[in-house]
């Protein structure tokens, strides 16, 4: 319970540190909306009127620490206030309408990535030298090749030249969102081109990682001490070595998982699709403080979150991490 408790402390010590550096980090960014507009006018504006600019945008007159004191109160309340990048909706609202179309996607790819990669890196590690360990040098290649760059070879050759998908967007106009089977459809054939390019992208890290695991703990004397009692390939690969070597990888999938509601902020903006990695690339060229510090606060919470099940995972899936 002591281990518990202490790790649960450690990432609430955590948690403040990171939300601060959300409120900081946005506000130490060149720029803001309404300065952005006012200068359009090249200084033909009454002090009147940027005033009343200031005031749409929701710029007050605090101080860092009073902002600082509002941001907190936003974080208990889940009230960001006003998003200036599709003003005048709410933060809330935006990532409402944003917000499923990253989860249904990144998710299931994360997941995808995380069960072909270590099955295969499993296989692979455990018939080293076979033509399944040649996959290695291959996904290695696809995993190295720059995010947008493979979005684009993958636009190019299936929405281009062979016009088997899209080219852009979530789904078709004239479907109306909901849950009906034109709108599922055409949503599942948009999704394909952004699904593949995350999955494939991601293979590579996990074969490798598991690949190298399931070597270093082959050569375990527990594993070799199964396999001198007799007991079948299947359950010493399984329970023995396979079990034992994934333990490394829940931290990274951990991770994986807590950066989801960021969404693959390439991919969404090389296919348009509309996700939270489209919505926080624009209000980062727009300067949405409110919608901003919101995505940040999401993205931190569920990384925090996904680690600490990761860690307590630890605590009972291997004996040696816990304490007397």
């Amino acid at each position: 319970m002591r281990t518990i408790l202490r790790k649960v402390f450690f990432y609430l010590l955590t948690a403040w540190a990171a939300i601060s550096l959300n409120f900081l980090i946005p506000r130490i960014m060149p720029g803001n909306p309404a300065d952005n507009l006012i200068n359009q006018f090249h200084g033909k504006l009454s002090p009147s009127a940027v005033h009343a600019l200031r005031v749409l945008f929701g710029q007050s007159d605090q101080n860092l620490w009073q902002q600082y004191l509002s941001y907190w109160h936003s974080v208990f309340t889940g009230n960001f206030g006003t998003s200036y990048a599709y003003y005048p909706s709410k933060v809330s609202t935006v990532l409402g309408q944003s917000m499923y179309w990253t989860l249904i996607l990144v998710t299931i790819c994360t997941v995808l990535g995380f069960v072909i990669g270590t099955a295969l890196g499993m296989l692979a590690g455990w018939k080293r030298g076979s033509w399944l360990d040649s996959l290695v040098p291959v996904t290695t290649f696809l995993s190295s090749i720059p995010y947008f760059w493979f979005a684009i070879i993958m636009v190019y050759l299936f929405a281009i030249t062979f016009k088997w998908f899209p080219l852009s967007g979530g789904y078709a106009l004239d479907q109306h969102i909901g849950l009906n089977a034109g709108f599922i459809t055409s949503a599942l054939n948009y999704a394909v081109l952004p699904a593949a390019t995350i999955t494939v992208a991601s293979i590579g890290g996990w074969l490798i990682g598991m690949r190298n695991m399931m070597v270093t703990t082959l050569s375990e004397d527990y594993v070799r001490l199964a396999e001198a009692k007799g007991l079948s390939r299947r359950r010493v690969m399984y329970t023995y070595a396979a079990r034992n070597a994934m333990l490394p990888s829940l931290s990274g999938f951990a991770m994986s998982l807590g950066f989801v509601i960021g969404g693959s902020i390439v991919t969404e903006v090389v296919f348009n699709y509309p996700g939270i990695g489209s919505v926080l690339f624009k209000a980062a060229q727009s300067a949405d403080y409110p919608l901003m510090s919101a995505i940040f606060l999401l993205i931190t919470v569920l990384v925090l979150l996904a680690n600490l099940v990761a860690d307590l995972a630890y605590v009972f899936l291997d004996p040696r991490t816990r304490e007397s």
